[in-house]
């Protein structure tokens, strides 16, 4: 088993990467499924009771998540147990055709269902899953990241836009809600 320091190469096919001094972010495994899809379920039911209406039965679902980790683009961030998850992919989803990217559509690196269980939040678990996959998208050479998050999620677009993101444009998932969710990008 190979292990690496954020400062260090992060090669692409790597399975394990040392993060901080007791987590580490990896693959996701088969065997991890159930945590993952009960730490997104605390999480839709925390954010529900907070009135936003982001993730809900329709979405994430279950065999999302065993797809994610069938491809390889779902990471964990492991300390004792799973406490957060990340997916990383090079796939462009067709709602974000419309949107009208800062960069061309190549060599992009696409975030989706970042997450960490409710008794993590606010600790800096979503800033190292984010710092990793930039540091991931950098040491491969991607020329920009790409995600979206929900409009009427105030916290997660500040969080986007603290770190340097800029918001493009609008897309809708009718699944998941009425309200649009906010396209942003960060340029490498």
């Amino acid at each position: 088993m190979t292990w690496y320091s954020l400062n260090l190469t992060v090669e692409k096919n790597s399975s394990y990467f040392w993060f901080l001094q007791n987590s580490m972010i990896r693959k996701a495994k088969l065997s991890d499924l159930d945590v993952i899809y009960q730490l997104t379920q605390a999480c839709a039911r925390e954010m529900i009771a907070k009135g936003i209406f982001q993730w809900n039965e329709q979405y994430p679902t279950r065999s999302r998540f065993q797809k994610d980790i069938e491809l390889q683009e779902l990471y964990v961030l492991k300390e004792d147990i799973i406490t957060g998850i990340i997916v990383i992919t090079e796939l462009m989803d067709n709602e974000y055709i419309p949107i009208q990217w800062m960069t061309e559509n190549q060599r992009n690196l696409y975030i989706h269902r970042l997450a960490v269980h409710p008794d993590y939040w606010g600790q800096g678990y979503a800033k190292q899953l984010m710092s990793w996959a930039e540091n991931y998208a950098k040491k491969n050479e991607y020329q920009s990241v790409r995600l979206d998050t929900f409009s009427q999620n105030q916290r997660n677009q500040k969080f986007y836009e603290t770190r340097g993101y800029k918001k493009l444009g609008n897309i809708f998932f009718p699944k998941q809600s009425e309200h649009p969710f906010y396209c942003y990008e960060l340029i490498l």
